[in-house]
């Protein structure tokens, strides 16, 4: 008996121990005292521009001019009046917009994957390779599109004289011609970024369980069955990311089609951020821009929900 009633308030006690000091619950904000420093920067160079953007949208904005007239929808009504002004050059710029991303996107997913999939392999040179693949990505767009400017140039450049050299054309206006000149951006553009989703396919190819090809060729796989089989599903979240910031990084093309063609021939590879630009920065039309600035976010918007829904897995849509 004796024993019975000394283990009886050992456990008592146990049970009724109490919180170790300093524990989290008792000092509920310091998650946000830690958070503070992000949603700051957050609400100061995100949130507030992007509310700042939808207000400018509603009024009649020229920073110039001491007053900006509250105008509500006009400047929506004004990009989807077909009698309006605004309504030819911005939807042009939307159409331009859409063959671009339309034309490189499939590029910046297949080429970068297979030299992801090179780069996964072990063999002499492997790091070397991976450098020269990704440092394009490092230099900016001006940079960039100086560059190609002259290589392309129909008259000096030095793409037209190899071409000459190989007994192929070598007069062809590669920067003011179609679609010479949508071939030019989207493999520039292509050349400049692929090193970007080169890496990121890297990642995604090295987490995926090596038991996996080991049980795929005891099945009796070959490399095209692993590929399929084993290789894009573990590669569907990394795909879908990659996809999502493709689209969008396409879609605001802005600084090729401006250095390198100026949206020549005519106004064909005028982008819709092109057009953006020019009302907001030449014409000070800000309302406008902003107005523009929303209506391409949306249908940003629109893809990414469609590319969600592409890449969900069968069994959550059945369920």
């Amino acid at each position: 008996m004796a024993v019975e009633t000394a283990e009886a308030p050992a456990s008592a006690s146990a049970r009724e121990a109490p919180k170790a000091p300093g524990s989290l619950r008792d000092r509920p904000f310091t998650a946000w005292l830690f958070l503070a420093p992000y949603l700051a920067l957050f609400v100061v160079f995100v949130l507030g521009p992007i509310l700042l953007g939808l207000w400018i949208s509603l009024h009649s904005w020229d920073f110039n001019l001491p007053r900006k007239p509250f105008v509500g929808i006009n400047n929506y009504k004004d990009l989807l009046d077909p009698g309006s002004v605004s309504f030819g050059p911005f939807w042009n710029g939307m159409q331009a917009t859409g063959i671009f991303t339309a034309a490189s996107v499939p590029f910046l997913l297949a080429v970068p994957l297979g030299i992801a999939l090179i780069m996964n392999e072990k063999f002499p040179g492997r790091n070397a390779l991976r450098a020269i693949y990704f440092a394009p990505y490092v230099l900016g767009v001006a940079v960039i599109g100086v560059l190609w400017r002259f290589l392309l140039d129909a008259n000096i450049g030095l793409v037209n004289f190899l071409a000459g050299l190989v007994s192929l054309p070598d007069d062809t206006a590669w920067l003011s011609s179609l679609p010479a000149a949508w071939v030019s951006l989207v493999w520039v553009t292509v050349w400049w970024t692929l090193g970007f989703n080169a890496v990121i396919f890297l990642a995604g190819l090295q987490d995926i369980p090596r038991e996996q090809y080991e049980a795929a060729r005891v099945d009796g796989a070959g490399a095209w069955q692993s590929f399929r089989n084993v290789t894009l599903p573990g590669l569907k979240p990394v795909t879908m990311f990659v996809t999502m910031i493709t689209i969008i990084a396409s879609a605001n093309m802005f600084g090729q089609s401006y250095i390198m063609t100026n949206g020549a021939p005519g106004q064909e590879t005028r982008t819709a951020i092109f057009y953006i630009a020019e009302q907001g920065l030449q014409t000070f039309e800000m309302g406008t821009a902003a107005a523009a600035s929303w209506i391409l976010t949306l249908t940003l918007m629109i893809l990414s929900v469609a590319v969600f829904f592409i890449f969900r897995d069968k069994d959550e849509a059945r369920a």
